[in-house]
């Protein structure tokens, strides 16, 4: 390992992968830091993704990523009311082990430098730059300077809080979530399956998610302020409990997942976020890999340029930031504002929605179907639903 990068990533997940594929295919010098000692496990997702999302970035969608195609969406009611989508653009439940694993192959693949169990423990600061890391890594510490330092380092991003970028996060804008991966589950393979209701899961929803062979990651997010139904593990066993109740859990995760309004600012000197990192996944679903990568691809762009100009201050960094927001950036604050209305939805007004949704022809029902109906008494807010998903 050398003692000075152009760009260190820290985090070697999708969107870490992709900025370092990005930087390092323009021939700079580029270090991935990832704590944890296998890149892809453990997989902290429910693995949905939408193929438009992943070709935005990508040049394909490799089989072996896929677990499962999607073809529909099934959304239940908290009195048990069914109502069905299959007008949707295509989807893929994905298996992240191969799928995180294959990214930061290509990154290598185009000269980045990857370790594993490399615990980064703070930065290094020259003239109110950030100029590098510190990190430990098989009981030694390390610096190691950089021109620019990319946190990919996920929800409770220390690189973000470290070089001063605004991270807060009010509580209601952090679902707290918890997942098993459970067996012999006899639900139709090609529907996701989203489950609303008060007593199931305050503040959010519980997800079901087909990864083929009877096999689906079945979790739950509550939102931050929504905890006295008690927490998302326990919500979560009550609900298998009720529905699956002798389906083998062959793994658990917990974590948090950000809803939230976007940073301001996504750049500082001589340090950029992305991903979780920098609040990129979608405040309703909370889905956040293509978002993330796309992220990603605009910031390995930015900090190439930003390189070869010798200027990686703010200013100068925080083009990535315009870009984004000029795109993405748009549509994510129209949804966090639509965010904020559902997220005070009643059962009632669930039910309702689900009503009027069944006596729709199933070939008319839409996303903007849905949130329109589901929104019926806030008709301020359509003009932002038909923007955001029309």
């Amino acid at each position: 390992m050398k003692n000075k990068y152009d760009v260190v990533v820290v985090g070697a997940g999708p969107a870490g992968s992709i900025a370092a594929k990005w930087v390092a295919e323009s021939g700079l010098e580029v270090l991935v830091l990832e704590k944890d000692s296998d890149i892809g496990i453990p997989v902290r997702c429910a693995e949905g993704v939408g193929e438009i999302g992943l070709l935005a970035v990508l040049d394909e969608i490799r089989p072996a990523w896929v677990s499962q195609e999607i073809k529909g969406l099934c959304l239940i009611a908290p009195n048990d009311e069914l109502v069905t989508f299959d007008n949707l653009p295509r989807g893929f439940v994905l298996n992240r082990k191969l799928f995180d694993f294959d990214l930061a192959l290509m990154a290598a693949a185009a000269g980045a430098e990857i370790h594993t169990k490399a615990f980064v423990n703070g930065l290094m600061f020259e003239n109110d730059y950030v100029a590098g890391v510190k990190f430990q890594a098989f009981g030694r510490n390390h610096e190691i300077r950089a021109k620019i330092v990319i946190g990919a380092d996920g929800v409770e991003s220390r690189v973000g809080r470290w070089a001063g970028l605004r991270h807060a996060f009010k509580m209601a804008d952090v679902e707290t979530c918890a997942q098993v991966t459970a067996a012999n589950i006899d639900l139709d393979p090609d529907y996701c399956y989203l489950y609303f209701g008060e007593k199931r899961a305050p503040g959010g929803y519980v997800w079901a998610f087909p990864k083929g062979n009877r096999l689906y990651n079945i979790g739950l997010g509550i939102g931050g302020d929504r905890t006295n139904g008690g927490s998302a593990m326990s919500l979560l066993n009550a609900f298998l409990n009720h529905h699956f109740p002798s389906a083998p859990r062959l793994t658990t995760v917990v974590g948090g997942v950000p809803c939230a309004p976007p940073l301001k600012e996504l750049a500082g000197n001589g340090v950029m976020l992305v991903g979780d990192a920098a609040h990129h996944s979608n405040p309703i679903s909370g889905g956040g890999i293509a978002r993330g990568m796309l992220a990603a691809k605009i910031a390995g762009q930015v900090a190439v340029a930003a390189i070869q100009k010798n200027d990686v201050s703010a200013r100068v960094l925080n083009q990535y930031s315009k870009e984004w927001y000029q795109g993405e950036g748009k549509t994510h604050k129209l949804l966090y504002r639509i965010k904020e209305a559902i997220y005070h939805l009643t059962d009632h007004d669930l039910i309702v929605t689900a009503r009027i949704m069944n006596q729709m022809p199933p070939e008319k029902r839409s996303v903007v179907s849905l949130f329109k109906s589901a929104l019926v008494h806030k008709p301020g807010l359509i003009v932002d639903v038909i923007k955001a998903f029309a």
